[in-house]
């Protein structure tokens, strides 16, 4: 999991304004078949969103759950969705590039 700094994750959740959320997470909750979509998704790109149909609370825990789960890092909770990013494992393919402050 990659440690972001408050500016970096500002910069992240600007950069997620005009995605759509790619995974669904209803009342079954944080499944195995969600986290492989999670997974997969990050694999072909860094930043993504994931819509949560939960209370405010469990929204959290599902962030955590899953920053646990598949090394992401929650930028955000906007809403019902969580803005997740991953940094890819190969530096080649590295899209984004987050500044430094």
């Amino acid at each position: 999991m990659t440690e972001v700094q408050s500016s970096g994750r500002k910069f992240l959740r600007g950069l997620a304004h005009g995605l759509r959320p790619v995974v669904q997470i209803g009342k079954e909750g944080l499944t195995d078949a969600v986290l492989a979509a999670i997974r997969d998704a990050l694999s072909n790109t860094e930043l993504i969103k994931v819509r949560v149909v939960a209370d405010k609370d469990e929204k959290r825990g599902v962030a955590q759950s899953i920053d646990l789960a598949a090394g992401t890092t929650c930028v955000g909770i906007v809403g019902h969705i969580l803005i997740l990013y991953r940094e890819h494992p190969d530096a080649g393919r590295r899209v984004i590039r987050i500044p430094q402050s």
